[in-house]
């Protein structure tokens, strides 16, 4: 269970060095119809996609499905889209901030864990369980189309592929820099910035990394942050070590690592925000646990594992976690914008 451990370090190192935030590529599309970073999310599943169906072919591993619970899924996404932006950060975003030293990530964090286990094994979850009951068998898209999975995978590598070679064509605009105060693989490390597409490749490479060493240790998923975060909360509250899994170390692992690199770069710092943003954070966190739970996952765990296996439930949470971001950032951000000018005008 310790490569959950490694497994972790290394994806919050990556994370907090390429500033890959999924809210932040939400937010992008939405607000400034920015695609980069949203492309790359679909670069790392194009990529964890073909490693998936490699390491099942090679009997590797096996994908186990379940029935695809339709309704909770669009619930549970549009909770989750609204709840991340008032928190600030998605699932992992909590994780690997609140490694930077983000107070208000501490508390997102908290609400999300906190929600997430009221969900899926306290008082949330006869609510949880009512809504799970709509549901339909086939779990996967090349299930209901009798293909094999390797035409999803060729159709999603050739369409990512071409949107990314039109986004590198694009002209790039002159960044001013600051002189480098490191050197060799140190500069490239902590200070250099990443390209969004150079950390979705990494990221989509962990994800694959992820596959054996958890089903290795008796857990047969990969990458997942709702689940072992509310699995947490689970441990101290009863003490029951049947809580711990590789999913815990993983998430564990994600605070250490962002930790290393926000140290390494010089960029961790305690940073305490205002008494709104803070209840923001909260309220945002506990959505966040809540709709995860309901939805089947984040936007790890069904914005990248489960969109890389074709699993309904993955591409559908998309969908809604992107719905309920337009929500909260069209009533947080463009509403109250869109009114003062409205006054400043008058």
């Amino acid at each position: 269970m310790l490569t959950g451990l490694l497994c972790g370090i290394l994806l919050g190192f990556v994370l907090q060095r390429g500033r890959f935030c999924m809210v932040g590529a939400y937010r992008d599309l939405i607000l400034n119809k920015k695609t980069t970073i949203f492309l790359a999310i679909f670069i790392a599943i194009a990529i964890q996609s073909v490693g998936i169906f490699l390491l099942q072919d090679a009997h590797i591993i096996e994908l186990n499905f379940k029935p695809f619970f339709w309704l909770s899924t669009i619930i549970g996404g549009v909770i989750f889209g609204f709840g991340m932006v008032l928190a600030g950060g998605c699932a992992t975003g909590t994780w690997y901030r609140a490694g930077e030293g983000l107070i208000g990530s501490y508390i997102a964090l908290l609400g999300y864990m906190l929600g997430a286990a009221m969900t899926k094994f306290g008082v949330l979850n006869p609510i949880h369980q009512s809504i799970k009951s709509y549901a339909i068998e086939d779990s996967t898209l090349y299930q209901t189309l009798g293909i094999s999975p390797w035409v999803l995978v060729g159709i999603l590598a050739i369409i990512v592929g071409i949107f990314t070679y039109q986004e590198l064509k694009k002209p790039k605009k002159k960044i001013a820099t600051l002189t480098p105060r490191k050197s060799g693989l140190s500069h490239i490390l902590f200070e250099k910035p990443w390209h969004p597409f150079v950390t979705a490749i990494l990221v989509g490479l962990i994800a694959i990394l992820a596959w054996p060493l958890s089903y290795a240790s008796g857990r047969e998923f990969g990458l997942g942050i709702t689940t072992p975060s509310a699995n947490i909360i689970g441990f101290l509250v009863t003490g029951k070590t049947n809580y711990i899994d590789w999913g815990v170390f993983l998430v564990l692992g994600i605070f250490i690592g962002s930790f290393i690199a926000a140290k390494g770069a010089n960029e961790f710092k305690f940073r305490l925000p205002d008494k709104k943003t803070l209840g923001l954070n909260l309220s945002g966190g506990l959505a966040m646990g809540f709709g995860a739970a309901l939805a089947g996952g984040c936007t790890i765990g069904n914005g990248l594992v489960n969109t890389a296996i074709f699993s309904y439930q993955g591409w559908v949470a998309v969908v809604f976690f992107l719905l309920g971001a337009w929500i909260a950032t069209y009533l947080t951000i463009i509403r109250p914008t869109q009114k003062a000018l409205h006054l400043n005008r008058s």
